[in-house]
């Protein structure tokens, strides 16, 4: 049996911290905060990013991994484990997953797996712990690769945000819409269905946002993935950006919706918060693999 590392990058909302409890590895994302280079968990905390990002003066922008740091982090797991495994954040959503995927082909071949799971922050967190579970079984690096890819799209993300002008400032609505949409009171709901951040609904204010994200997990449920009847085979997750005691209020209100299941709160990978700023609610639904 051979021993497998299983990394993935901090786009997953994995600390350094918890990756050693966990037994995985992260590789820190890199942040440009006005021209200064900085990495998540690294030189860079939660509290310095969404005092940094809540600067309208500011200039912050994400980037992927140098592959060179990436080969680095690879060789020396290779130096310890046999394989490694490379969950990486959606190729929809990076160029990270695609690039490190033809660096593992060209030079790792059957060392190195990266995996496709056009997932992110809490959906690509619950991947690396699943992933964990299957190396410690004794699955091999190839079938957990094979396995979480024929799973990715068993996943659904509901996203709310409290203000428009992050989405304003990546380009995804007009200063017009932004200014109209704010007076209105508009809240957009955005969707994660694998590979790219979309547009879902308006609402008229927080509280029907909320109704709205509830009402799409409840439909993902009955309709995407038939398991009306087997609800305790789900993992249920909130995820919140920079308010951490508006996430412990949502979290309620999900686990009072889903008594049968544990939800879990985390915060969302600060990649997602750049673009979404904070104030950001989120709901999660995956279907639970068969490990």
């Amino acid at each position: 049996m051979s021993k497998i590392a299983i990394m993935t990058d901090s786009n997953s909302g994995i600390t350094q911290d918890e990756a050693k409890k966990l037994g995985v590895f992260v590789q820190p994302m890199p942040f440009y905060i006005n021209e200064k280079l900085y990495y998540e968990d690294i030189s860079l905390t939660q509290k310095q990013f969404y005092e940094a990002l809540e600067d309208k003066d500011a200039v912050i922008s994400t980037s992927m991994p140098a592959l060179g740091d990436i080969q680095d982090s690879w060789d020396k797991l290779l130096s310890e484990y046999d394989k490694v495994v490379f969950i990486p954040m959606s190729s929809g959503l990076s160029g990270t997953c695609m690039a490190t995927m033809a660096l593992a082909e060209d030079m790792y071949e059957d060392r190195v797996y990266v995996v496709n799971n056009q997932r992110i922050s809490v959906t690509l967190r619950q991947s690396v712990i699943d992933a964990k579970e299957m190396a410690d079984k004794g699955w091999e690096a190839d079938k957990i690769k094979e396995y979480l890819e024929e799973t990715k799209f068993d996943s659904s993300i509901y996203i709310t945000v409290d203000t428009l002008e992050y989405l304003k400032k990546g380009g995804r609505i007009t200063p017009a819409a932004a200014a109209i949409g704010t007076i209105l009171k508009i809240k957009p709901v955005l969707q994660i269905h694998g590979e790219k951040l979309d547009a879902y609904a308006k609402a008229k204010g927080y509280r029907r946002a909320k109704e709205i994200m509830l009402a799409a997990i409840e439909r993902d449920i009955r309709e995407r993935f038939c398991m009306d009847d087997r609800r305790s085979d789900l993992w249920i997750a909130v995820a919140y950006s920079g308010n951490e005691e508006e996430g412990a209020q949502w979290k309620e209100e999900v686990q009072a919706a889903y008594p049968q299941n544990e939800v879990v709160m985390n915060p969302l990978s600060l990649s997602v918060a750049c673009h979404i700023g904070p104030g950001a609610l989120a709901v999660t639904c995956t279907k639970k693999l068969d490990i």
